[in-house]
């Protein structure tokens, strides 16, 4: 009997142990929760701070990214606009790579622009700014062929120079543009290099110009026999033959509509749009 008292009362004691230990248990629970509350306090107190210190680091790494690119630190927003801006600089690239020390406009990257534009009904109308040495024969005509099909309304605008197969570029729009000192050359087509079958290049050639010649006739004022001798004036060209127009002479020749710059043409594409506007609703 005592034994088994001794038991009941060693289990007793053992049982009142477990209950403290399992009070103690709780306490330090209750502590570890508090002390994990604490830390996730803590976690997103620092989570927020690295999150500013990222935004501000992105911040600023976009200042120093608009510095390479654009010289200032920190460039305008871009409002919603209805006009789309397209340059075409440099030499006009072709089927073949150009020169990758020279800048220069890929045909590939003008016609898909063109087709979005055409696409986009919030887009009324296009500014094309042209400062070109000219280049690529084919695709700078395919440019401009496209340009002049384009339902929306262009206006373009020769800055610096437009030149050689940059003259049917400027004069693809609905009304063209030129600086006061900006340059337009007129000359006959020509190649470098080794020429296989001169009879049949010669042939091809003529037809070239041909296609120019009218495509320029077309979507200008110039006449067809003023264009033709201008590009084979022999008297302005040190190595070939054709025409250097500064500014004025462009627009009294009939090459060009209009002397101005960037307030003028925009100020035309509007008004270029604003009627086209009243029309639609006329015939509606």
């Amino acid at each position: 009997m005592k034994f088994k008292e001794n038991n009941i009362n060693n289990n007793y004691i053992n049982s009142g142990m477990g209950n403290e230990e399992l009070g103690e248990s709780k306490k330090t629970t209750k502590r570890g929760s508090k002390f994990l509350v604490e830390e996730e306090l803590e976690y997103e107190s620092n989570s927020s701070d690295n999150s500013e210190n990222d935004s501000d680091n992105e911040s600023s790494n976009d200042q120093v990214e608009d510095i390479k690119q654009m010289g200032v630190p920190q460039m305008p927003n871009t409002p919603k606009k209805d006009i789309q801006c397209i340059t075409i600089i440099g030499e006009i690239e072709g089927h073949f790579i150009g020169n990758p020390q020279k800048k220069s406009t890929k045909y590939e990257h003008i016609i898909p622009m063109l087709y979005a534009v055409e696409e986009n009904p919030e887009i009324k109308g296009v500014l094309v700014i042209l400062n070109t040495v000219g280049g690529d024969v084919e695709a700078g005509l395919a440019m401009a062929e496209l340009l002049n099909s384009v339902s929306k309304k262009i206006v373009t605008l020769v800055l610096g120079g437009s030149h050689s197969i940059g003259v049917p570029l400027a004069t693809a729009g609905d009304y063209s543009f030129i600086a006061p000192t900006a340059t337009m050359i007129v000359h006959p087509i020509r190649t470098n290099g080794l020429v296989i079958g001169v009879n049949e290049t010669f042939e091809y050639f003529k037809k070239m110009q041909e296609r120019i010649v009218e495509f320029i006739t077309r979507t200008s004022k110039i006449e067809r026999d003023e264009l033709v001798r201008l590009m084979h004036e022999k008297d302005e060209l040190v190595s070939d033959v054709g025409s250097v127009l500064i500014g004025k002479e462009a627009v009294d020749c009939g090459i060009i509509d209009e002397v101005g710059g960037l307030k003028e043409a925009l100020a035309k594409l509007k008004e270029l749009i604003a009627n086209s506007e009243s029309n639609n609703k006329g015939n509606k």
